[in-house]
């Protein structure tokens, strides 16, 4: 996606790529080194767990395991969704998902952008639905797979050309899709929350098919913060803690 945002862009550059590029990657360390030290279970190994165990509701009913393993998947990706919309709407885990939104340029970094605590609450989160669904261990792999590889695609500065971006986003969340989400207008903000299917925000109401100001004029990142603070390392990381 990197290679695919150097020979196609869709935007020009608010902040040197470089020094994004380092306070972005270096979050991504941080959040990998806290997440190994506190928490050194993954996904997978509990949904290993799980299946020992017979714990939750695929597990408790006679699904075949094709079945389950879908079902599955498309239960954690409307997780995610909803992990989301309540990261936008209660003020405490706004407070952590704003290191994300502060990013005044999108690309295939901002896609890893998040603040150590908001991986460690958004694992705990995925935990909770991976034991209450019973979700097959197959089925985790696949979708932190997918999931990881959709956010890279989605975040990526890349002009996709038009008639491909309205066929894949009959399924998929795209480029231009997701963008809207990093628009600095309230509206647009709250909308388009997904990362892999597109059915939810369809579904609940939450879907814009384009920015007002058009994707290479819109604004990118959070009003109060247009500056250049939002690609330094310490200040990103300090962020949930300020006042304003």
């Amino acid at each position: 996606m990197a290679l695919a945002e150097w020979a196609l862009p869709k935007r020009k550059r608010t902040l040197p790529q470089g020094r994004r590029w380092l306070t972005n990657w270096g979050i991504v360390v941080l959040d990998a080194v806290l997440v190994r030290f506190v928490m050194p279970i993954l996904p997978i190994g509990l949904a290993l767990y799980v299946a020992d165990n017979g714990w939750g509701l695929l597990n408790w009913l006679a699904v075949p395991s094709w079945l389950s393993i879908l079902i599955a998947f498309v239960l954690l990706d409307f997780a995610i969704w909803l992990q989301h919309l309540i990261s936008h709407i209660v003020p405490i885990f706004w407070r952590l998902h704003q290191v994300h939104h502060a990013d005044r340029d999108i690309d295939v970094s901002t896609a890893l952008r998040f603040h150590p605590i908001e991986i460690l609450l958004s694992l705990l989160y995925k935990f909770a639905w991976i034991a209450a669904i019973g979700a097959p261990a197959l089925a985790v792999f696949a979708f932190e797979a997918v999931l990881n590889a959709a956010a890279l695609f989605n975040h990526a500065n890349v002009r996709l050309p038009l008639k491909l971006d309205r066929v894949l986003r009959l399924v998929l969340v795209t480029p231009d899709m997701h963008r809207v989400h990093h628009s600095v207008s309230p509206v647009e903000t709250n909308s388009n929350y997904g990362f892999n299917l597109s059915i939810w925000d369809r579904m609940f109401g939450t879907y814009i098919a384009q920015p007002d100001a058009g994707h290479e004029d819109m604004k990118i990142g959070l009003n109060a913060y247009q500056s250049e603070k939002p690609g330094q390392l310490l200040w990103s990381i300090l962020l949930p803690f300020r006042n304003r």
